[in-house]
């Protein structure tokens, strides 16, 4: 008899705006992620650590004992209170915990339990330095005492990022076609097609309804990450990224999805709710196109951390999540530095959910937004 799945089993992933136990960040120290700026990453990421513990606990990875040493100093200084961070060494090479970090599964009922979702790490298939982070989630699952479930379809052991999919905790799942179909760059599970991904996000993550979207922003070195551009804010309402410039790369893409949007339907057959965020101006450092977008905000217990770029349109994406998120302080963190390193706020950030994380609204005030 075959083993029963976790969706079998009663797991499902929670939304992000559900209860969280804590938020898993990883120490940066990888000065070749942010070549030449490396200097003021360690602040943004102690003023990010202030905010979120505001209102969890922070699970913070860090390399060695004297790292460990060093950091609680300078979280001191920013007014980090000592008990609101426990410590994890767990080596790294990177600091992109929404990928490589644990992604947390939930159980109700008579016997609620949590679980760490045994998905596989590869680097976006792009990179050769993955292992000390492929191995993340097996050391948070065993450091908590929790279980690790096998992610597996079809046989495989499956890999997948958490910034390649979003959910809205009731059944619907985000994600795109380049990152997850695209049959030659950067392949995650050579040979799964369409089908497979639907049935393993119904069987592993109790997310059965699958909303497609095509392409990912430019400058996205992941080849498609749905959190960059489109993101759930409650069950029924998606925010989507929109450039009203044609001749940016944005445009084309961000249209083309909103038309894939507007004929969506979530789990239950009716139509999302679809509010604009606008896209800052180009980034861009030594050339390159990064990828800073407002979507890759992180919402925490206490507050919703949207990346800043020194542009008009923060304030406008600010006020927008603002009206979205009532019952949480939204909060702007200075994003032009972090972003050299082709990820911001949610990249580097996964939630842990609370053993009941149904403790938190998971439904807001209706907001009327512009399809």
């Amino acid at each position: 008899m075959a083993p029963q799945t976790p969706a079998q089993q009663g797991f499902a992933m929670p939304a992000e705006w559900a209860r969280h136990q804590a938020t898993w960040l990883a120490w940066p120290h990888n000065v070749r992620d942010w070549p030449g700026k490396f200097a003021p990453i360690p602040w943004v990421f102690a003023e990010i650590i202030r905010v979120i513990a505001r209102g969890e606990l922070v699970r913070l990875l860090v390399e060695d004992a004297a790292t460990e040493r060093k950091v609680r100093t300078l979280l001191s200084r920013v007014g980090v209170p000592g008990g609101a961070v426990e410590f994890h060494r767990f080596p790294t090479d990177r600091i992109w915990c929404r990928d490589a970090g644990p992604i947390w599964l939930t159980r109700g009922g008579k016997k609620p339990a949590r679980a760490v979702a045994g998905f596989k790490f590869n680097a976006w298939a792009k990179y050769h330095d993955w292992k000390k982070d492929a191995r993340t989630p097996s050391r948070a699952a065993r450091a908590l005492g929790v279980p690790l479930l096998p992610m597996v379809h079809a046989g495989r052991e499956v890999v997948l990022e958490g910034g390649a999919i979003d959910v809205n905790g009731a059944g619907s799942i985000l994600t795109t076609e380049e990152c997850l179909l695209d049959p030659v760059l950067q392949v995650r599970n050579p040979g799964f097609g369409r089908g497979d991904y639907q049935r393993l996000f119904g069987d592993l993550l109790g997310a059965p309804h699958t909303i497609w979207l095509g392409r990912g922003i430019a400058g996205d070195d992941t080849h498609g990450h749905v959190d960059d551009l489109c993101r759930f804010v409650d069950e029924r309402t998606i925010v989507l990224c929109r450039e009203p410039n044609s001749a940016d790369p944005n445009h084309a893409l961000l249209e083309e999805n909103r038309e894939r949007l507007e004929g969506a339907r979530l789990q239950d057959g009716s139509r999302p709710q679809v509010v604009s965020l606008p896209m800052p101006a180009p980034v861009v450092l030594d050339g390159q196109r990064l990828p800073a977008s407002y979507a890759n905000f992180y919402i925490a217990n206490g507050a919703v951390l949207v990346p800043t770029f020194n542009d008009p349109s923060d304030r406008v994406a600010l006020g927008i999540l603002g009206e979205l998120f009532r019952d949480r302080t939204v909060v702007g963190i200075h994003a032009v530095d972090l972003v050299w390193g082709l990820g911001t706020l949610h990249c580097l950030s996964q939630q842990e959910p609370a053993l009941d994380p149904t403790g938190s609204s998971a439904k807001r005030p209706e907001v009327r937004g512009t399809a």
